[in-house]
């Protein structure tokens, strides 16, 4: 059976439900992903937390597949909740399927989790096992920092996510609460993905929130459908690479063909990877007079929230503290 490492520098571990896992030595934080061991974080985390004087800790990454079985999720699940130097973790692209999985093994979600069937952060405090969704949070911080103030309200653009996984479900959550924004709202919705399932989910779950802006639901197998919905937007629209493509694995939901929306901006969520869809945009960001954006503050963003809750520190989001963090992180990745 295969073994983790203790190390923070120790290479991640394909998991597995048979894998065994040894009993962290120091404080560890968990990155379970895939791919883990070529994030950035492997090399910011050991900067931070000298910053932070979190002490002597670690961080291990835990690689699932894609849709792994579920027992490989609880296998890895049980091990943080038992092992008293084991704080928890932050889980990327497995955020639904791991809470499916394991729901049963927490005794505390916090409502976002509740509402969105999905986690991106475990914790542990007063002996219970926490769930908790940032990224609503951690996504909008993201957004503001390069959407212009008032801009769906000025300009009546659209929003076209493709991907229906758990950062899209976040990020449209976010724009489409009206007690926080208002009337700034964009003046559609697209959502699309490969499988339907998951469009099902994202439907409920809108659903539930009682979304005041018209969402559409696409059933996209290829890139090529994707292109066709792209091509419907108005100028200043938002597109967004929600689907994991060019970081867990390689490509992009569009063909080399589909055009972006004049004066439109272009979010990759992804920072590393063969990023073509950035690759895509940045093709035609003069043409077309886009803002492209990788997803490197969401990066910064995502880890840090996840880091002030499992280590229960205060860690600002905005200010010449944050701006620090954010420098740290350049300079190690």
């Amino acid at each position: 059976m295969a073994k983790l490492r203790e190390s923070p520098l120790a290479e991640a571990i394909q998991a597995t439900a048979q894998t065994q896992y040894l009993p962290a030595r120091k404080p560890t934080i968990y990155f379970i992903g895939m791919t883990t061991g070529k994030s950035s974080i492997m090399k910011v985390f050991p900067r931070w937390a000298e910053h932070l004087r979190l002490g002597d800790v670690a961080i291990q990454g835990i690689d699932c597949k894609w849709h792994d079985d579920p027992a490989v999720y609880r296998r890895a699940v049980e091990f943080i909740k038992s092992d008293p130097l084991s704080l928890g973790a932050l889980v990327t692209t497995h955020k639904i399927d791991l809470l499916t999985a394991c729901r049963d093994l927490f005794e505390h979600l916090d409502p976002y989790a509740q509402l969105m069937g999905e986690i991106s952060c475990i914790s542990k405090r007063g002996g219970q096992l926490r769930g908790h969704a940032k990224d609503p949070i951690t996504s909008g911080l993201s957004l503001e920092a390069f959407l212009p103030g008032g801009h769906w309200r000025e300009t009546g653009a659209e929003v076209f996510s493709i991907g229906a996984g758990g950062s899209s479900i976040a990020v449209t959550s976010y724009i489409m609460d009206r007690d926080r924004h208002g009337d700034n709202m964009p003046s559609r919705i697209i959502v699309s993905n490969r499988s339907q399932p998951r469009l099902a989910e994202i439907r409920e779950i809108h659903h539930k929130i009682g979304s005041p802006v018209p969402v559409e639901y696409h059933h996209a197998p290829r890139p090529e459908d994707n292109d066709a919905l792209m091509a419907t937007l108005r100028p200043h629209s938002l597109v967004m690479n929600a689907t994991g493509l060019g970081k867990d694995a390689p490509g992009s939901p569009l063909t080399g063909s589909g055009v972006f929306p004049d004066r439109g901006f272009a979010w990759d969520f992804n920072y590393r990877g063969d990023l073509l869809f950035l690759d895509q945009a940045r093709a035609q960001q003069a043409g077309r007079r886009l803002h492209v954006e990788d997803g490197w503050v969401y990066f910064i963003h995502g880890w840090t929230r996840v880091v002030a809750e499992v280590f229960d520190v205060d860690i600002p989001t905005a200010g010449p503290a944050f701006d620090e963090i954010s420098r740290i992180a350049r300079e190690a990745r």
